[in-house]
């Protein structure tokens, strides 16, 4: 999934993104409330992890225009104000959890997961379609009771088309999700990773639909 970090301070902030763009995760950075709206109207993110305290634009403002909107994006915030009015001021506000200085990655990145998976209505961390069992908690997957080795980027692919399972997905869309700024993208990344995936799996789960993209189709019943 793409997230959008907004941290002023540059240890942390870089140790946020290290560490998500090692569980596989495609992350933008910046340091300013300002910055951040202007991504948060250019950019399709999965989730927010915005800090409070910001130059130019409080992360409290940031929350409060996204929301303006009606955008119901997750947003996790992060805050060294540990008192209970700051945090129900953030809530209040429209932010979906919280995290308090210092916290653990692992926390965070899970209670990332927990929050996008709400969001798309999933209960559990486990998605399964079509004989494909995906546990993102544990960044498993398994086909037909057998454990399948996938990369990074090919996990996060079947990730997304699970997600979005019965709805076609361009490659523009696919590769919003799969990169963040900076990152350079092959024209025909997507497609290599679609090969792979269908290599490794079933050549018939994931569908081309023609001049379109790509299909998962959801099981019925």
């Amino acid at each position: 999934m793409r997230i959008l970090v907004v941290e002023d301070d540059s240890l942390l902030g870089d140790a946020i993104q290290a560490g998500l763009r090692e569980l596989g995760d495609a992350v933008d950075w910046v340091r300013d409330g300002v910055s951040a709206s202007q991504a948060l109207q250019s950019e399709r993110y999965s989730a927010l992890v915005l800090d409070l305290g910001l130059p130019r634009r409080s992360g409290l403002e940031v929350l409060q225009r996204l929301r303006a909107r009606r955008d119901t994006l997750p947003v996790l915030i992060l805050t060294a104000r540990d008192t209970v009015e700051d945090r129900i001021r953030g809530l209040d506000a429209g932010a979906d959890d919280y995290l308090v200085k210092p916290f653990d990655l692992g926390e965070l990145a899970a209670r990332l997961r927990a929050l996008t998976r709400r969001a798309g209505g999933h209960a559990s961390p486990v998605l399964s379609l079509a004989a494909i069992d995906l546990d993102s908690a544990a960044h498993r997957v398994n086909f037909r009771g057998k454990p399948v080795e996938l990369s990074v980027r090919e996990f996060a692919l079947l990730h997304e088309l699970m997600l979005n399972a019965g709805r076609v997905l361009t490659r523009a869309q696919l590769e919003e999700k799969l990169y963040a700024w900076g990152e350079e993208i092959e024209s025909n990344a997507v497609e290599v990773h679609i090969h792979h995936l269908r290599r490794k799996l079933a050549p018939e789960l994931i569908q081309t639909v023609r001049g379109v993209g790509y299909l998962m189709q959801a099981e019925t019943a």
